[in-house]
């Protein structure tokens, strides 16, 4: 099972504090470093010294990185015009030597749109269908052609289809809760569909509808990953994991409900549960950004024993 580090920058960190989690998360031998797209923080954090953007986050760690993956869960489509996207995520791609994923959603959270000026349309899922076949168009046309678009919300006039990611194919990430258009939605673009904070069996429930839909569509159910997204508190012992968790303001038996926490066996152990029902790749959701030790007794104490 690949483990990456998740981060929620939008809670309070700034550049580099998530350039010194990037550079850990390399260094202690995870698979990759993703980031949250928000502009505004959630629940009590003061998000102190304000937001940054993930990806010019993105375009930094790029330079100062060699192995990890690194990419968003998820890019907001609300955010960006499509094509600008698609110039963004192909340059990124290219600073990084070709190691960029792209998950991409419709966006929810009404409020930071409200406080940074940033339309919140009605009908964002129909938005986000078409931001994935443009995107992913641009990407697959042939250079010396253009490419062009006709769709209810964004039209595309003779376009060059210019940059090209470093990559062939950007890796498309693809996630939800949703019970039929979403599972439609990954069979047709996703590469990799991820469930986030969700148990098992919502995970195995969703996981199946997909798998359904990517059969229906013409391809097979393995042909996409299959990952989730949880919350992490790891500690050596009782103390540990009770100070991690008042640390981010949560409830020990409440993490061990809804994610990752208790010792590394608990952890281990918990993560093979998730890999008996299909998951090959968990997020961790890294919550406090300053506490790099928690990275350490991960990779030392649960990654090594992953295989």
């Amino acid at each position: 099972m690949d483990l990456r580090i998740f981060t929620e920058p939008q809670q309070g960190a700034s550049y580099d504090t998530l350039l010194k989690v990037a550079k850990a998360t390399e260094d202690l031998g995870f698979d990759a470093f993703f980031r949250s797209d928000h502009y505004l923080r959630m629940g009590s954090a003061d998000g102190l010294p304000g937001p940054t953007d993930a990806w010019i986050t993105l375009a930094g760690l790029a330079r100062e990185t060699r192995r990890i993956r690194l990419g968003t869960l998820m890019t907001a489509g609300t955010f960006r015009l499509p094509g600008v996207l698609a110039i963004q995520v192909a340059q990124v791609d290219q600073m990084s030597g070709g190691r960029i994923e792209l998950g991409l959603g419709a966006g929810w959270f009404e409020e930071e749109h409200k406080a940074y000026g940033i339309p919140f349309p009605k009908e964002k899922f129909a938005r986000l269908e078409e931001q994935l076949a443009i995107v992913t168009g641009l990407w697959a046309t042939e250079t010396g052609r253009t490419f062009s678009y006709e769709g209810k919300h964004y039209q595309l006039r003779d376009c060059p289809a210019l940059p090209k990611p470093a990559q062939s194919k950007v890796p498309v990430l693809i996630g939800g809760h949703g019970t039929t258009r979403t599972p439609r939605l990954a069979a047709r673009y996703a590469d990799e569909f991820n469930m986030p904070f969700a148990s098992l069996e919502d995970s195995e429930r969703q996981f199946g509808r997909v798998r359904a839909a990517a059969e229906e569509a013409g391809r097979k159910g393995d042909d996409l990953v299959y990952s989730n997204a949880l919350v992490v508190c790891v500690g050596k012992d009782d103390a540990e994991v009770a100070r991690r968790a008042a640390a981010i303001g949560r409830e020990v038996d409440e993490l061990k409900t809804n994610g990752l926490a208790g010792s590394p066996a608990e952890v281990v152990d918990k993560l093979g549960r998730y890999a008996a029902i299909g998951s090959s790749r968990v997020y961790l959701q890294v919550l406090d950004l300053h506490d790099l030790d928690h990275l350490d007794l991960i990779s030392s104490q649960v990654q090594s024993q992953l295989g």
